[in-house]
């Protein structure tokens, strides 16, 4: 089984660099199920029921979201009409979300979004605690569940890999999202869990994490805050995961990192 991991997708730009790169990545990998975590797909802040169905009709089959989940309140329908998930130990959240069991071609696979705690302004339940709760019904290995996909939405590198360890075994892959940067940590434990700490993002090239660089940059020399800047055309960066997992043990095989680039005009 193959499942293509997409990084945070960012503004219109990285919506549309999924509709341009994805139909053929499908093709052309032989993918069976596309995840994308798309938190930021709404301008770089939550989502909408406009840009999560113009996702789906690009091929994504499943969005995870993090801290920016509820950002459009108005918007939380999406959450029971959609295949979209929002981090399963968020405190006091408005909907129950967080984990979600998927059928693709008669197997089952467990998708789970959590978010971390450290450098994070909300104060969040455990994300090591709340995983122990969830697979406590969704052991691996399992003649009823092929894989268990986790969204690692957080901040620091220290927290994500030791996730990672704590996760190992247990799970067939921890992705991590958040940071918008891909690390060159990706590989397959010695238990078999695919792992990355970051897996990047999709939008903006050339700017920084997404947002355009000039007025960020007045910020930095002047510490006046300013409103972050999305374009909508230019250079687009498309970072994602393909991760190759054995059906019959929930293990994984490979795990590759794509990156691509693609000149969005309109």
């Amino acid at each position: 089984m193959n499942i293509l991991f997409i990084g945070d997708i960012v503004g219109k730009i990285g919506r549309k660099a999924v509709g341009r790169i994805l139909p053929k990545l499908k093709k052309d990998k032989g993918i069976d199920f596309v995840i994308a975590n798309a938190e930021n797909a709404a301008h770089g802040s939550g989502m909408t029921v406009k840009t999560v169905e113009e996702l789906l009709s690009y091929g994504v089959d499943f969005i995870t979201s993090g801290d920016h989940a509820y950002k459009r309140l108005k918007q939380i329908e999406i959450f029971d009409k959609y295949p979209v998930i929002a981090p399963a130990n968020f405190s006091r959240a408005p909907i129950s979300a967080g984990y979600k069991l998927i059928k693709i071609k008669n197997k089952n696979i467990l998708i789970i979004n959590l978010i971390g705690r450290v450098f994070m302004k909300t104060p969040f339940e455990c994300p090591f605690y709340k995983l122990d709760e969830i697979l406590a019904n969704f052991p691996l290995p399992s003649k009823n569940l092929s894989a268990i996909i986790v969204d690692m939405h957080a901040e620091a590198t220290s927290e994500k890999v030791c996730f990672g360890y704590y996760a190992d075994k247990r799970v067939s892959a921890v992705l991590g999202t958040h940071t918008h940067i891909m690390t060159a940590d990706h590989k397959i434990t010695k238990n078999s869990t695919a792992y990355i700490t970051d897996v990047g993002m999709t939008g903006m090239a050339d700017g920084s994490l997404g947002l355009e660089k000039e007025d960020l940059i007045k910020s930095y020399l002047d510490n006046i805050k300013r409103t972050h800047i999305i374009l909508e055309t230019g250079k687009a960066i498309f970072n994602a995961v393909l991760i190759n997992i054995d059906e019959k043990s929930g293990k994984a095989l490979k795990i590759k990192p794509i990156t691509k680039f693609i000149e969005i005009k309109n």
